[in-house]
C-alpha cells in the first residue's frame, strides 16, 4: 500500500536520492536555471522553494539549516541574492518549463527556473 508516501524514487536508494536533490539544488541556485528531466524538475521545485522560504526569513538559524542542505557557497548566493528579489512574495519563486522530449531514451524534459 502506498498511503501517505509522497514524492518519487527517480529509480534511486535514499542516500542517492537525497544527493542529487542536494546537486540539482546547487546547480539551480548557482546557474538559476537548469535542464532536467521533468520528474526531477518536480521534486526539485518544492526542495528549492522550502530552501528560498528560509533565506527570505533570513535569520542566522535559518542561515544554518540551509547550509546544512546546500554548502556555503549556494547558502550565500540564497541569502544574498535570491531571497530579497522574494521579500514581499508569498511562495511561488519556481517555474518549470516543459521541452521536447530527449532523443537517446524520449524522456521528458523541463527548465526549471526562478520567476
Amino acid at each position: 500500500m502506498k498511503h501517505k508516501a509522497k514524492g518519487r524514487k527517480l529509480g534511486r536508494k535514499v542516500n542517492e536520492r537525497r544527493a542529487l536533490l542536494r546537486s540539482l539544488a546547487v546547480n539551480l541556485f548557482r546557474d538559476e536555471k537548469i535542464k532536467t528531466t521533468e520528474a526531477k524538475a518536480k521534486e526539485l521545485r518544492p526542495y528549492a522553494e522550502k530552501i528560498i522560504t528560509k533565506g527570505v526569513k533570513g535569520d542566522l538559524a535559518n542561515r544554518k539549516l540551509v547550509i546544512s542542505k546546500v554548502g556555503v557557497v549556494a547558502t550565500k548566493k540564497v541569502f544574498d541574492k535570491i531571497a530579497p528579489k522574494y521579500k514581499g512574495r508569498a511562495g511561488g519563486y519556481t517555474r518549470i518549463v516543459k521541452l521536447p522530449r530527449r532523443k537517446g531514451d524520449a524522456a521528458k524534459m523541463a527548465i526549471i527556473e526562478f520567476v
